[in-house]
């Protein structure tokens, strides 16, 4: 709670008991602030509640910040009561994305006064902020973070955290990994994740496994606790070098005249709170290219074109789709009936379908059966391939066309949609079969899909891994198919319309240190889907084993930098091969033995 004079702002990440809403601060870029969610998959969530004390008696009028998300069904509605007095309105039902609604008067006195957010329908009302005022100005239409800072009495500047070695930004996998590595090569590391929980894609609250290259600092860092949490901050927690900042999103940077970073600022998704952090040199996990939209480092997007880089697999024409985002969910049956409200707002974009394969079983474990039910004068579409028919998890997948930055909330909803559309069509196309029939589990964090991918003094294509051209700064080997995604049609465009999946020659290739640091941005590095890779070639070193490899060259690198006081481009001039020794030392693999008779020997 904050207030000032006759003003309070109350954000509903700050409340005192989420009950069973949760918090979700993955969309503050795009919507200005984390906020509380009822993702209760149809079954109306607890109460949230929080108390707050009253210094200035009088008539308050109370304003609420919050989203329809689907304009003329209001699927998430909810009502706000102060002390125990339930205002007017259904918030969540005024057809209007993120916004301000006047919810009325509430006469307080001094003392304790107790807000409650009440969940009407269990289908993701949300509920940003909640703003009291004797005046009768509503609040600004962007709640921008300068307004926000103001009443919750917080400081303009960040603190300053101190000077660390190293900044790791994005705590998935591969991010874990980079500072994993470069906590035991003797630096101090910080590593910024915007989650409540380490291993993004891979992490609990999605559940994929790493694939391409892992190795021993991967699988280990990749093992699971019985809950499916990954041992990634344990081992972390571990390391006196290692400093774990969750739930804080990286949202501005300091740069110096050279263009070179100075810090990054940080915000805490509960309390709001500034973090700046200084180091000598970052390296970018996030997956988003976060560190390029604040220092302007150069990024490429989308498909290139078969011409630019004559590669086999790329469209004719360039254009900007990439691979969109995933929602992941299981059902089961009940041992009795279980009903599940009308959706006519989830079916329209659902349509008929109602095939439910393509779950994830349990954390690890996807591609997993489910009910699927053959409308009746069903006629198969002859042009489907086979590999189209079968429960691939990633088949639910949209976004391909959106932007990514600014609109993954939309996508994520659209995914919900379909889902719970999908679901309501099964059980009611076969209703008997299907009465006990429930949802067990559905994210709300959709699996990261493809944002801007930084340029490095190389660029690696389709034709390079395909050739295993050899690099003279290759520091780490990947592995894996080339994987590609191509959106559905119209009717079903949550469901991929194919999937290339070219296994080559199913040999491993190097990675050029080149691909891994930015071409204008001294002292920047990156691992993972955005490293300086076209689309086609992005598609094979997107894998989160991968990008565990390019994590631990990078961390190799960002421990050699400090100890030469140098940047990454002049690491690969004057100190190669002992960068290619301590992230050998590393993986286990020198890559410049690793030869065709190698090669036969791993076979």
């Amino acid at each position: 709670m904050a207030s000032n004079y006759n003003e309070i702002l109350l954000e509903a990440e700050a409340f005192d008991n989420y009950g069973g809403w949760t918090l979700d601060s993955q969309f503050e870029l795009e919507m200005g602030s984390p906020y509380l969610l009822a993702h209760g998959n149809g079954n109306p969530v607890a109460d949230a509640t929080t108390t707050i004390s009253i210094t200035e008696p009088g008539q308050y009028n109370v304003w609420v910040r919050a989203k329809d998300w689907v304009p003329g069904h209001h699927p998430g509605r909810f009502t706000l009561a102060i002390n125990g007095t339930t205002l007017p309105p259904e918030f969540g039902a005024n057809d209007r994305d993120w916004s301000w609604e006047f919810a009325g008067h509430a006469q307080l006195s001094v003392g304790e006064v107790k807000f409650t957010l009440h969940d009407l329908t269990g289908f993701c009302g949300r509920c940003d902020a909640i703003y009291l005022s004797m005046g009768s100005t509503p609040p600004p239409a962007d709640a921008g973070r300068s307004w926000r800072r103001h009443l919750r009495g917080l400081p303009e500047e960040p603190v300053d955290a101190g000077r660390f070695d190293v900044v790791v930004v994005g705590g998935g996998i591969v991010g874990a990994v980079a500072a994993l590595a470069t906590a035991r090569l003797g630096e101090r590391v910080a590593l910024v994740h915007d989650r409540p929980y380490l291993g993004g894609n891979g992490s609990v609250e999605i559940g994929l496994r790493p694939r391409g290259v892992t190795g021993p600092l991967i699988d280990e860092l990749s093992r699971r606790h019985p809950d499916g949490d990954l041992y990634a901050k344990d081992l972390l927690d571990a390391e006196p070098n290692a400093t774990v900042l969750l739930e804080h999103t990286v949202y501005d940077a300091v740069t110096s005249a050279d263009s070179r970073i100075v810090s990054v600022d940080a915000r805490h998704a509960g309390s709001g709170k500034e973090t700046r952090l200084t180091a000598h040199v970052f390296i970018d996990c996030s997956g988003k290219s976060i560190l390029a939209l604040y220092t302007g480092a150069r990024t490429l997007f989308g498909q290139e074109s078969r011409a630019e880089y004559n590669e086999p697999l790329a469209p004719p024409k360039a254009d900007g789709m990439h691979h969109g985002n995933t929602v992941f969910f299981r059902t089961r049956m009940a041992h009795s009936p279980v009903p599940f409200p009308d959706v006519p707002w989830a079916t329209e974009v659902a349509k008929d379908f109602s095939d439910l394969r393509g779950q994830l079983t349990k954390p690890g474990i996807v591609n997993g059966p489910g009910p699927q039910v053959i409308p009746p004068n069903h006629t198969p579409d002859p042009s489907v391939r086979r590999r189209m028919k079968g429960p691939l998890t990633h088949f639910w997948e949209y976004g391909q066309w959106m932007d990514p930055y600014t609109q993954s909330e939309n996508i994520r909803d659209h995914l919900l949609r379909a889902i719970y559309g999908t679901f309501s069509n099964v059980k009611r196309m076969e209703s008997d079969t299907y009465a006990n029939l429930e949802l067990e589990w559905v994210a709300y964090v959709p699996a990261q899909g493809e944002f801007r991918r930084y340029e490095g003094d190389y660029i690696l294509t389709e034709n390079d891994i395909r050739s295993h051209k050899q690099f003279a700064d290759a520091v780490v080997l990947n592995d894996g198919a080339f994987c590609l995604h191509y959106p559905g049609n119209d009717k079903y465009d949550f469901r991929l319309k194919y999937w290339e999946w070219d296994e080559r020659d199913k040999r491993p290739y190097g990675i050029p240190f080149r691909c891994l640091y930015s071409v204008n941005t001294p002292n920047l590095m990156m691992a993972g889907k955005h490293i300086s890779v076209t689309h086609v070639a992005g598609s094979n070193t997107k894998f989160m084993g991968n990008g565990g490899q390019h994590a631990i060259a990078t961390a190799a690198a960002a421990h050699l930098c400090r100890k030469y006081s140098t940047t990454p481009r002049d690491l690969a001039d004057k100190h190669l091969q002992e960068l290619k020794q301590v992230a050998a030392s590393i993986t286990g693999t020198d890559v410049d033995s690793f030869g065709e008779e190698a090669f036969k020997a791993k076979l």
